[in-house]
C-alpha cells in the first residue's frame, strides 16, 4: 500500500508540475493607445515679393499716347509667392489695391491720372489641378475665395486689364499698390 500511495503522490506531483509548466508558457498582450492631433493651417514659405515695374508711362510712339499708362509694364509681369495648406477645405482669396501716385496726393488736373487699376489673379497648383482666385481694383473689398484643399506649391500672381480711370497722362512721382493673397484653413 505504501508503494501505491507513493505512486499516487508522485503522479499528482507530476500533474501539478505539468500544469505549472503550461501556465508559464502562455503569452499575454498589453496595449498602449497613442493619440494626437494636427491643427488645420496654412503657411506662406515666401510671403513677400517686390515687383518693380520701372517707368509706367509710354515713352515712344504716337505723340498723343506718350505719357499715358504703358499697360504692358504690368500685364507682362508676374510675381511668385510660395505656400501650403494642410486641410481639405482650405481656401485662397485675393484683394487687389489700386496703384496710386504716393508723391502727388491731390486731385489730378484734368487730363492727368494718379491711379492705375488692374485685375490680379493668384494661381496655386494642388495635385488635383490649378486653382485661381482673382480681384479687380474697380470693386471694393476682396474677390471670392477659391477652395485649394491640401496643397504645397508656388502661387503665381498675374495681372490683367491695366488702365487709368479716364485714360489721361500719368502725373510724375512714385507709384505704389499691393495685392494681398490670403490662404485660410478650413474652420
Amino acid at each position: 500500500m505504501r508503494s501505491s500511495l507513493l505512486l499516487t503522490v508522485a503522479a499528482a506531483s507530476l500533474a501539478l508540475a505539468a500544469a505549472a509548466g503550461q501556465a508559464q508558457a502562455q503569452s499575454v498582450t498589453g496595449t498602449v493607445q497613442v493619440n494626437g492631433t494636427v491643427a488645420n493651417r496654412c503657411l506662406f514659405v515666401t510671403d513677400n515679393v517686390v515687383l518693380d515695374l520701372g517707368e509706367l508711362s509710354l515713352q515712344t510712339g504716337d505723340v498723343s499716347a506718350i505719357g499715358r499708362l504703358d499697360g504692358v509694364k504690368l500685364t507682362s509681369r508676374t510675381a511668385t509667392l510660395n505656400g501650403w495648406c494642410n486641410g481639405v477645405s482650405a481656401t485662397m482669396a485675393v484683394e487687389a489695391q489700386p496703384i496710386f501716385n504716393t508723391s502727388f496726393t491731390s486731385t489730378a488736373p484734368t487730363g492727368f491720372e494718379r491711379r492705375i487699376d488692374y485685375t490680379a489673379t493668384a494661381t496655386a497648383s494642388p495635385g488635383s489641378g490649378s486653382v485661381a482666385a482673382s480681384d479687380s481694383t474697380l470693386a471694393s473689398g476682396g474677390g471670392a475665395a477659391s477652395t485649394t484643399g491640401i496643397f504645397a506649391s508656388d502661387i503665381v500672381v498675374s495681372f490683367a486689364d491695366a488702365a487709368t480711370p479716364a485714360g489721361g497722362r500719368l502725373v510724375s512721382g512714385s507709384y505704389s499698390g499691393s495685392v494681398a493673397v490670403t490662404l485660410a484653413p478650413a474652420t
